[in-house]
C-alpha cells in the first residue's frame, strides 16, 4: 500500500515536470483514452512560456536528476520502443552535470582504497569531467622514481541509492502498463527496464569497468590500429578506477587532427574494422564509440575510454551478423532469410520464400546506389523493421548490436563522407566467415560438440535421480492433493482483496497524471 503512494507521489512530480517542460504538447489527444485528454488538457495549463522549442523529452529528462537522463540516453538505443524520431530526440541528451565537491572525491577514494590520499596519489587534480554515475580526475602515481599520469574516476557518493528508488517507479509503471496493454506487453518495457537496471548495477561498480578493459584488452593485444587504457589494480575498488591517462588527440577535436595532419580517411577505416573485428572475433564490444570517447595516439592507434557500456554476441548471433551481412552483399536473400529462421529469430510457421521476399525488398535498392550511399546501420534498421512483420521478438543484443553501428557508422563517414562501408567491412566478414564456417571451424565445432556430449554423458545418472525425484513428488501430490486449511484461504483471498483495490486506485492515478508519458514513449 505504502509502496504504491510512493510511486504514484514520485510519477505525479515527474508528470508535472513533463508538463512544464511541454511534452505532453507533442503528444496527438486522439491517440488517448478519455481520461488520458482530459490529463493532457490540464497539462497543457501548467506548460511554461516557450516550452514548445527545442527537444522536450531530452529538457525535462534533464531536469529529473541522474536516473531519468540515464532512463533517455537508454531508450535512444531503443528506436524499436519509442520511435525513430523519439531516438533522435534523446540522442542530444548530454550526461555532463556539476562535478561533486574535491574533498568529496578525495573521501570516497580514500575510504574504498583504504589508505590516505597522500599515499596513493603525488597529485591529484581537479575533476577533467564529470557525469551522472561518476566524474574523472587527473592524478599522478610514482613508480620507481617515475611519476606516470593516470586517469581516476570516481563514483558520485549515494548516486546508487538514488538510481535504486527511480528504478523502482519505472518498474511501477511498466509492471502495471503490460498488466492492461498488449502493445506494452509486445514491446516488452518490464525487460527493458530489467536490462537498463543491469547496466546501471555494471557501472555503479566500477570494478566490473575495470573487468571489461582488461578482458578487451586480452582480445586486442595483437591488433595493429587499437588499444585501451591499462588498469592499476592496486588503486582500484567498486567505487574508484584508475587507469592509464591517454594523451592522444579525440576524434571530436577536428582542430587538432587537422593540424596533425592525420589521414582522415584511414581513420575512418580503422574505426569500422575494429567495431566489426571486436563484435565477430570476440563477440565483445564497446558499446559507446561516440568520438568523445576514441582517441588517436602518437602510433597512430585508437584508442577508446569510458567501458561502463559494453555489448556481448554469443556464437549464434555472431553467426548470424556475419550471414546476413555477406547475403545482402552477395545479393543471396534466400540465405539471409534461411539464416533467421535456423537462428529461432523468426517462428517456423512463416514461410521462408515469403520473409525471403521482404528481405529483397530492402537489400535491391542497395544495388542502385553508389557505395557512398549505402549505409550498412540503416540496412539493419530496415532488417529489424521487417522482421517485425513476420513475429520476430525484440533481440535486446541485436538491437545494442545496429544502434552501435549507427554510430560508428557516422563517425567514420565524418573522417569519409565516401567511405564505402561495404568494401572495408568486406574483409573482416568474409575472414571471420572462412575462419569459423570454413572446414577448419567445422572441424573445431565437432571437436567442441564431442567436448559437448561428453559432459552431458557425465551428468545422466545425476539428471535421472532428479527425474527421479520430480516424478515421486508428483505421485505424491496426485495421490494425497494438495491442501489449505480454510483460515489459510481466507487470508489469500483478503490479500488478493486489498492488493485489487490498491491496484484500481494506482491505475487511475497513472492514467490522469502520467498517461501522456506512457503515449509520449510508445507512440512518438
Amino acid at each position: 500500500m505504502i509502496s504504491a503512494l510512493t510511486h504514484i507521489t514520485r510519477l505525479a512530480r515527474a508528470a508535472f515536470v513533463f508538463a512544464r517542460e511541454g511534452v505532453f504538447g507533442a503528444v496527438d489527444p486522439s491517440l488517448a483514452p478519455p481520461p488520458g485528454q482530459l490529463a493532457l488538457k490540464l497539462a497543457r495549463l501548467v506548460e511554461r512560456p516557450g516550452a514548445k522549442s527545442g527537444p522536450r523529452l531530452s529538457r525535462a529528462l534533464e531536469r529529473m536528476g541522474p536516473a531519468y537522463l540515464k532512463l533517455g540516453q537508454f531508450l535512444a538505443t531503443r528506436p524499436d520502443v519509442v520511435g525513430v524520431i523519439m531516438a533522435r530526440d534523446l540522442e542530444s541528451l548530454q550526461d555532463r552535470l556539476p562535478p561533486f565537491p574535491q574533498a568529496e572525491a578525495e573521501a570516497v577514494i580514500a575510504t574504498a582504497l583504504e589508505r590516505p590520499i597522500s599515499q596513493l596519489f603525488t597529485h591529484l587534480g581537479p575533476p577533467v569531467a564529470a557525469a551522472s554515475i561518476a566524474q574523472v580526475h587527473r592524478g599522478e602515481v610514482e613508480r620507481d622514481g617515475i611519476r606516470t599520469a593516470v586517469a581516476v574516476k570516481v563514483l558520485r557518493p549515494n548516486v546508487a541509492a538514488r538510481f535504486r528508488r527511480d528504478l523502482s517507479d519505472f518498474f511501477f509503471v511498466a509492471e502495471n502498463a503490460e498488466a492492461h496493454s498488449s502493445e506494452a506487453r509486445r514491446l516488452r518495457l518490464v525487460e527493458v527496464i530489467n536490462t537498463m537496471s543491469r547496466s546501471v548495477a555494471m557501472e555503479m561498480d566500477l570494478r566490473l569497468e575495470a573487468a571489461a578493459l582488461s578482458e578487451m584488452a586480452e582480445n586486442i593485444k595483437d591488433d595493429p590500429d587499437f588499444r585501451v587504457p591499462t588498469v592499476d589494480w592496486d588503486r582500484t575498488a567498486n567505487t574508484v578506477l584508475t587507469m592509464e591517462w591517454i594523451d592522444g588527440i579525440a576524434l571530436n577535436d577536428h582542430a587538432r587532427l587537422a593540424e596533425a595532419n592525420v589521414d582522415l580517411p584511414e581513420v575512418g577505416r580503422k574505426v569500422i574494422q575494429s567495431f566489426l573485428r571486436h563484435a565477430l572475433r570476440d563477440g565483445f564490444f564497446h558499446a559507446d564509440m561516440h568520438p568523445g570517447n576514441l582517441f588517436l595516439d602518437k602510433q597512430g592507434r585508437l584508442v577508446a575510454v569510458d567501458f561502463g557500456i559494453m555489448g556481448r554476441l554469443g556464437m549464434k548471433e555472431r553467426r548470424f551478423l556475419a550471414e546476413i551481412l555477406l547475403g545482402f552483399i552477395t545479393r543471396d536473400y534466400r540465405r539471409v532469410a534461411e539464416v533467421h529462421f535456423e537462428a529461432g529469430y523468426v517462428p517456423p510457421h512463416h514461410s521462408v520464400e515469403n520473409f525471403a521476399q521482404a528481405i529483397r525488398a530492402i537489400g535491391e535498392p542497395i544495388h542502385n546506389r553508389t557505395a557512398e550511399e549505402i549505409s550498412m546501420a540503416k540496412l539493419l534498421t530496415l532488417l529489424l523493421e521487417v522482421t517485425g512483420l513476420f513475429d520476430m521478438r525484440t533481440r535486446p543484443e541485436l538491437i545494442l548490436l545496429q544502434k552501435t553501428m549507427v554510430v560508428v557508422e557516422g563517425v567514420a563517414r565524418g573522417f569519409d563522407p565516401k567511405l564505402d562501408i561495404w568494401k572495408v567491412a568486406d574483409p573482416v566478414v568474409r575472414e571471420w566467415i572462412e575462419r569459423n564456417l570454413g572446414p577448419i571451424g567445422r572441424i573445431e565445432g565437432a571437436v567442441t560438440g564431442i567436448g559437448e556430449l561428453a559432459r552431458l554423458t557425465a551428468t545422466l545418472p545425476l539428471l535421472a535421480a532428479r527425474a527421479a525425484a520430480v516424478l515421486e513428488h508428483m505421485e505424491t501430490m496426485t495421490r494425497d492433493g494438495l491442501r489449505l486449511s480454510p483460515e489459510t484461504i481466507a487470508a489469500m483471498g483478503r490479500t488478493e482483496g486489498k492488493k485489487s483495490r490498491w491496484r484500481a486506485i494506482a491505475l487511475w492515478v497513472i492514467a490522469l497524471t502520467f498517461i501522456g508519458i506512457l503515449f509520449a514513449v510508445l507512440r512518438l
